[in-house]
């Protein structure tokens, strides 16, 4: 079931940087209200995650440029975003997740792609993602986080086109095997 997956966890990362995914998924609103009414909360809130979870030794402005962390920052505070972003955790952990009669197709048919980046919050082996993914495409990248596509652009593009490459002999090799 869902809470079996098996997951390469530092026990130490989630000890020091999982409360935010408890609060969101438990008490959204709680957190909300600062966010909503505090742009030094909000910013708090989301440059910390930046920082611990980018592949930049503690130091940002040697990944980010203040104007990039900022301009994220305005996304959230400009569009009053903060709920609906805590809100998603708590919508994803209610319903089938605590009944346990409930029979989980965890299983995404459409070919997968990941990238297991050195600074990622969490990493997944490749024979587990492929119990549950279609997964044609994976790989072990040497730097980078959880913003990605923020820290490595270049690197992140060339991947996806490299993706799409191989979709396209998936979906070609498949239609020749219905033939």
């Amino acid at each position: 079931n869902l809470l079996s997956w098996s997951i390469d966890v530092d026990l130490q990362f989630l000890w020091n940087e999982a409360a935010y995914l408890h609060i969101q998924a438990t008490k959204p609103d709680t957190l909300t209200v600062g966010h909503s009414d505090s742009p030094a909360a909000l910013a708090a809130w989301i440059i910390e995650k930046w920082r611990s979870w980018s592949d930049c030794n503690g130091n940002l402005e040697a990944v980010y440029t203040k104007d990039e962390l900022l301009t994220n920052v305005m996304i959230y505070w400009v569009n009053n975003a903060a709920g609906s972003a805590a809100r998603f955790y708590y919508e994803s952990f209610r319903g089938h997740l605590y009944d346990s009669g409930y029979q989980y197709n965890l299983y995404v048919t459409q070919p997968t792609a990941y990238l297991d980046f050195k600074a990622e919050v969490f990493h997944a082996a490749q024979q587990t993602t492929s119990y549950y993914l279609n997964l044609v495409h994976y790989k072990k990248v040497s730097s980078g986080g959880h913003f990605a596509a923020m820290e490595r652009p270049e690197f992140l593009a060339d991947d996806l086109y490299e993706f799409y490459v191989e979709v396209l002999a998936y979906y070609d090799n498949k239609h020749k095997q219905e033939l």
